[in-house]
């Protein structure tokens, strides 16, 4: 899985353009609070599974007390075509820790692909700090 790019493409709006080394996903999310977010949707793409299956583990994240929904799911108004029409829907949408949640339980290449990208980044961030840290104290 390749990196996020991170696009700016207006003031106070910021997005990460997040795309896959095969070229078979490519997502645009949202960053804000110091987070990323995605739709049910986006997850779905970025998981390559039904939205029914991301939903299950969502629902399973919170049943069994692994986070919050009130701290990690925020609703936004997103327009969408419908039928020709223009029409406005609250759509929610899970941060980071959600994402990352759904990550280690769905079962598909996508989602090992995704441990994989999310383990070789933690473990990166983890030795940096590590190695800073020692060097202060040392």
């Amino acid at each position: 899985m390749s990196d996020l790019i991170p696009h700016s493409p207006a003031p106070g709006s910021e997005f990460l353009f997040y795309h896959t080394e095969d070229g078979r996903t490519r997502l645009q999310v949202r960053l804000e609070g110091g987070t990323v977010w995605l739709s049910l949707n986006q997850m779905s793409d970025l998981f390559q599974r039904d939205k029914s299956v991301i939903s299950r583990h969502i629902g399973n994240v919170f049943d069994e007390g692994e986070l919050r929904r009130e701290a990690t799911v925020a609703e936004s108004a997103t327009v969408q075509t419908e039928g020709g029409k223009l029409v406005t829907r609250e759509i929610e949408f899970f941060n980071l820790d959600v994402i990352i949640s759904v990550g280690y339980r769905v079962k598909s290449q996508r989602g090992t692909q995704f441990r994989i990208w999310a383990t070789q980044r933690l473990r990166r961030s983890f030795t940096r700090e590590w190695t800073l840290r020692s060097r202060r104290w040392g």
